[in-house]
């Protein structure tokens, strides 16, 4: 019993533990390259999140929308170690397979990340809900094609019971100690992606060129 209301605690306080966490990657697809705001900042925090998930041995999980029309996962980022890598239609990633998946890992707490923010990311965030997962979006992860989406996306998301958080807490948050024996790897990672942390469009909210406007 005591066991039990320390996870719902848990859960509550947004705490992560890499023995029952995944790593969801939402559809970051070379297609949606030329027009989704910031990509490359995204692009990079999936970097970031897909070698940590080997370090820390949490299973990464990767949707794919259309890819015979909208291609594949853009090849800078390494899916080669993902526990699923699936191809769907709808919009959310809670297909299936990937509920299946997450249930056999016994997985209570999901990161999510990718595009876009205010379709695909929304609805698997509001299902992961509704199925009971404990999720949290990365705000340095997440974009959409037209920049004011992803703020009243993410902002609905917090208000439904998501936590918004950053790709760097997150890490910190699951190694949580400097005995870990995985933290010099883990801070080794985050100095790797410093400067482009420091010059990402999505974490310091810099609106898109004036041409665009």
């Amino acid at each position: 019993m005591a066991s039990r209301a320390a996870a719902s605690s848990a859960r509550r306080l947004g705490r992560l533990n890499a023995n029952s966490t995944a790593f969801l990657l939402c559809d970051v697809q070379e297609k949606f390259r030329p027009g989704i705001h910031a990509f490359e900042s995204l692009v990079q925090v999936a970097q970031k999140m897909s070698k940590a998930s080997r370090i820390l041995k949490v299973p990464l999980i990767v949707t794919e929308q259309y890819s015979k029309g909208l291609g594949h996962t853009v090849e800078e980022i390494d899916i080669g170690h993902a526990s699923v890598v699936e191809d769907k239609s709808r919009f959310s990633m809670f297909t299936p397979a990937v509920a299946q998946k997450l249930s056999e890992l016994q997985i209570q707490s999901v990161v999510l990340y990718g595009i876009e923010s205010h379709v695909c990311v929304l609805q698997t965030c509001l299902e992961l809900m509704d199925n009971d997962y404990d999720v949290h979006v990365l705000a340095d992860g997440v974009s959409s094609m037209n920049y004011p989406e992803i703020e009243i996306a993410l902002r609905r998301m917090e208000r439904e019971g998501a936590h918004v958080v950053s790709s760097e807490s997150v890490l910190f948050q699951i190694t949580n100690d400097s005995k870990h024996p995985d933290f010099k790897a883990v801070s080794s990672l985050v100095k790797e992606f410093q400067a482009a942390a420091r010059q990402n469009k999505l974490l310091f909210k810099q609106g898109p060129p004036a041409a665009q406007l």
